[in-house]
Parts: structure tokens; C-alpha cells; sequence
């Protein structure tokens, strides 16, 4: 999720996913549960200043956040709980985090226009663009604990994951056209070529120009039943264009409210036929490998509507 963009042909899915279930979050490796209003890795950042709206829209394509430079965050119609796995640095749909039985649900799928503007100097001299990300994403903690009053609880556990590994026969992967240096990066460089960044999902496939194994494994955890974790040793970018896949759990045909007959989607989810999670990983030259490993776990504890300015 590093200096993404939102884009209006990953939106409409992804909110499904977070109106539908929980999300998750990994930040490291914690070794005993705490309850936190912030992170307590690093020392608290806040932004200067920062307006918080709430959202009339209904419309995902209105949907937006960006990452700017000096440290400056500017979302349009941002779901809350995109806001809090952006601030996290997880999946969207990762079933790391989940919401207590007492978080406020209702508050929870709010959707905000957040404009933030970081102290000058918050950035360390020649900071990386991975370096300024972090952090943004602390300050984004923070606003979440000063104006959410979100509280979470962290906990490591030992958890089943899919790893991805090489295939027996090799990975059959396309480099890139593009090398690090020459990425668009909103934060550096914003004239570059964007990088790090997938259009599609699971029923149109994923199309990423320039992407790193890491980078498929945040993706295509938004639709997996487990965390993926990356075990190729794989660095480079990769050029990766992918058919759709059905959903693991078989999907029955359903008539539609308005009598209309199914889409094409429909019919691929419902047809055995259709690839799975698995299938598209093995036309990669690669395997999601069943194996178990430590995983940060984030129950969101309480959240509060916040006072608009």
C-alpha cells in the first residue's frame, strides 16, 4: 500500500470489501498484547493542522487519498476503515484486523474529506520515500487516536498464512519496462511513472506495470481467506497481467431483484471453470504454500465520531 492512490477502477470493489468485513494490519512484530491510542514504536507525530468532514457521497468513485509531498494527506469520501488500514500500511480486506464488540460499527463505515498538513522539517534531511511514508502513516495514527479517540489492541499470534513461493518449473514473470528510479512517487517524485500500483481485482484480474512480489501479496490478500506473506526473494518490478478468479467459497446463482439476467461476473464466480486464487499463482510460475507463521493481529477496540472542522 506505499504511496497508492486510490483509483477509480479499484474502488467499487474494495468498497464492498470494506462494508463487508473485517480488515487487518501488520506493522511489525509486538511481543505481548497492549492497548494503544497510537502507535508506541516510534514517538508520537502529529500534523499541524488537519480538517475532518464527514461525507455525503455514495458514489466510489468519488473516492480518493493521496499521499503529497511536504507530508500534506488529501482524501475525498475516504471509508474509515480504508483510512485506518492506509494509517497501518495493510490490505484493505486483510483479515488481520478486526472490530471488537464494542467498536461502533456505524461509525466505523463512515466515509471523510481529510486535508492534513505536516509540520515543516518532519522529515529527516535525504529521507526515502519509504522513510516520509511511515512517517505520514504515524501522524495518521495519531489523528485517529487525537479526533477518532480510536483504541486498539495488538497481539501477536501464530496464524495460518499462504506464503508465496517459486513453482517447481520457475517463476514465468515479465520484468518491468521500468526500473525503481524512474517511479512516480507522490511523495518525490511526482513526474515519474507510476509504480507499486494494481487496477482490476478479482473479477477482472489484476494489471500491475510495475510491481514487486510484496506488492501482489498486499493485493490479492483483500480477497483471501488468510494473511499472504512474500517468500519468493523475488526484488524486482514486474510487469503482471492476470485473468479474473472465483472466490474461494463456491457462489450460488442468485436472481436478481430487478429480473435482469446475471452479468458476466456472476456467471464466472458461479462456473467451476472459472480459475481460482491458486490457479492464477501457478500461471505465474508461482505457488501460494500453506504454512503458518507470527502475525500482528489489531482488534479495534473503541472509535468516537469526531467534531468537524
Amino acid at each position: 500500500m506505499q504511496n497508492k492512490v486510490f483509483e477509480p477502477l479499484t474502488t467499487a470493489g474494495k468498497l464492498l470489501l470494506g462494508a463487508a468485513g473485517a480488515l487487518a494490519i501488520l506493522v511489525g512484530i509486538a511481543s505481548s498484547p497492549q492497548v494503544e491510542a497510537q502507535s508506541q514504536s516510534a514517538p508520537a507525530v502529529a500534523f499541524e493542522a488537519a480538517s475532518i468532514k464527514e461525507s455525503r457521497t455514495t458514489d466510489p468513485r468519488s473516492i480518493s487519498m493521496r499521499f503529497l509531498p511536504g507530508g500534506r494527506v488529501s482524501a475525498t469520501a475516504i471509508p474509515l476503515r480504508w483510512l485506518i488500514a492506509q494509517a497501518y500500511g495493510v490490505p484493505i480486506g486483510s483479515t488481520r484486523l478486526s472490530p471488537g464488540p464494542e467498536f461502533d460499527a456505524a461509525i466505523g463505515f463512515g466515509q471523510y474529506d481529510i486535508e492534513a498538513v505536516a509540520p515543516k522539517g518532519v522529515f529527516p534531511a535525504g529521507a526515502t520515500a519509504a522513510v516520509q511514508t511511515q512517517s505520514v502513516r504515524r501522524m495518521l495514527q495519531t489523528l485517529l487516536a487525537e479526533r477518532f479517540k480510536l483504541v486498539v489492541r495488538r497481539e501477536t499470534k501464530e496464524l495460518p498464512v499462504y506464503a508465496i513461493v517459486i513453482g517447481k518449473n520457475g517463476a514465468k514473470l515479465k520484468t518491468a519496462d521500468v526500473q525503481e528510479k524512474d517511479c512516480k512517487d507522490d511523495l518525490i517524485n511526482p513526474d515519474g511513472k507510476p509504480c507499486h500500483r494494481f487496477n482490476g481485482g478479482r473479477g477482472r484480474g489484476l494489471h500491475g506495470d510495475a510491481v514487486t512480489m510484496t506488492d501482489l501479496a498486499e493485493e490479492v490478500e483483500n480477497w483471501s481467506d488468510r494473511p499472504i506473506v512474500e517468500r519468493t526473494g523475488l526484488t524486482r518490478l514486474y510487469d503482471i497481467q492476470t485473468t479474473g478468479w472465483r472466490p474461494q467459497d463456491p457462489v450460488q446463482l442468485q436472481p436478481r431483484p430487478d429480473g435482469a439476467p446475471p452479468t458476466a461476473e456472476q456467471l464466472a464466480f458461479a462456473d467451476p471453470s472459472t480459475p481460482t486464487m491458486f490457479d492464477i499463482f501457478e500461471q505465474l510460475g508461482l505457488k501460494l504454500e500453506s504454512q503458518k507463521a507470527p502475525v500482528e493481529t489489531i482488534l479495534l477496540i473503541s472509535i468516537q465520531r469526531p467534531t468537524e472542522n
